[in-house]
């Protein structure tokens, strides 16, 4: 009976040793476990989107590009100044418009040509997003974009035997718009600008023009946000009593296109244009009433592209 006893009482010590170096073991191994999938969790890296809506913040760019394949249609109208008063149905029997095609090259490349109303303007740019804000393993702050246009003006309001050059009718721009997405519901963004006019009015308006962009957007709902803009330039132009740029809006996205609706001091819809040569005081009741519509198509077979994918991998 004693030996019967003796056997029972080591199965359990052997039992409960057992137990211990297993729980042990698990811990040890849940441990090493949960620090793989931490340090997995720090190797990846996740970038930033949408921290922009559309590829205008209202007047001005932001550091949103369409994605590879994907070409834009934009229609931009600026009515008059909404302080004309009801006989010119306050500012609305006055226009000017502008639209456009952008395309996605690359995911970080984009392209566009358009033609504004405003001094009969042909203009084209050059997009193209070099850094990306992004979280995880080598985590950067913000997202910067670099856009360079030229403009040519075709308004015949010269003498014809005082007709300018092709060169002289050249204005350019160059921009790096530099933004963070500060949360889900904010973003910030401010664009140092250079813009270079081959001729100028009178002597002592610069050729070289300096400015910086200040803009944000703040979002209300998923798809309606708060959009804020503001331009400082330099050194403006001493022919015209010059006005810096600036502009409230809202944006709305629908399905397939964002619909924007813009209150501003500025009628013209080009970065050598409204930075420049806006003359309306906001704050006196100079406000133009606008909106940006786009719509955007998808050039090419991308969906029979990634089915292709699909089956060529095996799943």
């Amino acid at each position: 009976m004693i030996t019967i006893t003796n056997h029972i009482q080591n199965n359990m010590k052997q039992f409960i040793i057992i137990v211990l170096f297993c729980t042990i073991g698990l811990q040890s191994f849940s441990q090493d476990l949960m620090d793989i999938l931490e340090e997995q969790t720090t190797e990846t890296k996740n970038y930033t989107t949408a921290t922009f809506k559309g590829t205008r913040i209202l007047n001005g760019h932001s550091v949103e590009n369409r994605k590879k394949g994907t070409l834009e249609f934009l229609i931009s109208h600026r009515f008059g100044r909404v302080n004309l008063g009801a006989d010119e149905l306050y500012g609305l029997d006055q226009s000017n418009i502008r639209f456009a095609f952008e395309y996605g090259v690359t995911d970080n490349l984009m392209i566009g040509v358009g033609r504004s109303s405003f001094d009969k303007t042909y203009d084209g740019f050059v997009k193209y997003k070099f850094l990306k804000q992004s979280t995880g393993k080598k985590a950067f702050p913000f997202t910067a974009t670099l856009f360079s246009s030229l403009a040519y003006r075709t308004l015949k309001d010269f003498d014809p035997e005082n007709e300018p050059t092709f060169s002289q009718k050249l204005s350019y721009v160059t921009q790096i718009l530099i933004a963070r997405k500060f949360s889900s519901a904010f973003s910030l963004q401010i664009t140092p600008t250079y813009i270079h006019r081959n001729s100028v009015k009178i002597n002592d308006d610069p050729h070289g023009i300096f400015a910086v962009g200040v803009g944000s957007r703040v979002k209300i709902t998923k798809r309606i946000s708060v959009n804020g803009e503001y331009y400082y330039t330099a050194n403006p132009l001493k022919s015209i009593d010059a006005s810096n740029s600036l502009a409230f809006g809202v944006d709305i996205e629908t399905g397939g296109h964002v619909f924007q609706i813009i209150l501003s001091n500025s009628i013209t819809m080009i970065e050598k244009s409204f930075i420049t040569e806006s003359t309306d005081d906001f704050f006196e009741g100079d406000i133009h009433l606008g909106f940006n519509i786009s719509r955007a198509f998808q050039i090419g077979n991308k969906k029979k592209k990634k089915l292709k994918q699909i089956q060529n991998s095996g799943i």
